[in-house]
């Protein structure tokens, strides 16, 4: 198994879907509700961002074939994306969803798009693309697995990480995750740059 790619794939991850900078929108999604609710929206959430993301990674492929689109195309796309979403968090201008109280938190918007959004779906689609043996699908598959195991962890103890790290904490590791993510997104569109100028684009 690939060590290298599978650190790649677990830190692209987890700044992207930012696992304790989801949760003060988690608590704020789960207010009102029982331990029991909190507990079953926090795996249901983690199920279905966990699909989506398995099922892009398997098919993603076959619909960018069909729509004609290269992988460079896509990569640069995402980096793009991600670099948005990386601006979002280093300037704190992202905007917490709103629901109504018949909608199920867990599917929408938690695990989608809150989790499994567009920069990880291109992101796991991007690493999908690199696995050539089972060494590479191991470290890939592991990381994505991971990232969720992040994901459930920190809401499941949403209440008790906050309350250590405090709202300044939850400040500056999305900071952090911000910067990181710019770094990402830059390589990633550098790459499909590259990707371009040698004509496999």
């Amino acid at each position: 198994m690939s060590l290298t790619l599978l650190i790649e794939v677990f830190v692209t991850l987890f700044v992207i879907m930012d696992p304790v900078g989801t949760i003060p929108i988690f608590l704020s999604l789960t207010s009102g509700r029982s331990g029991a609710m909190i507990r079953r929206a926090a795996w249901q959430a983690v199920a279905v961002s966990f699909g989506v993301i398995v099922a892009f990674a398997f098919f993603g492929q076959q619909i960018l074939e069909y729509l004609h689109i290269s992988l460079p195309a896509l990569q640069c796309a995402g980096g793009l994306l991600l670099l948005l979403v990386a601006l979002e968090l280093l300037t704190g201008k992202e905007e917490a969803p709103v629901v109504t109280g018949e909608t199920n938190v867990a599917l929408v918007p938690l695990g989608t798009p809150l989790l499994a959004g567009p920069g990880a779906i291109v992101a796991t689609m991007v690493f999908s693309k690199q696995v050539h043996h089972w060494g590479a699908f191991a470290a890939v598959a592991l990381g994505v697995v991971l990232v969720h195991v992040a994901l459930w962890l920190a809401m499941r103890f949403s209440l008790p990480i906050l309350r250590l790290i405090r709202e300044g904490g939850v400040l500056l590791i999305t900071r952090i995750a911000g910067l990181l993510l710019s770094a990402i997104a830059v390589q990633m569109v550098a790459d499909a740059v590259r990707a371009f100028v040698l004509g496999q684009g």
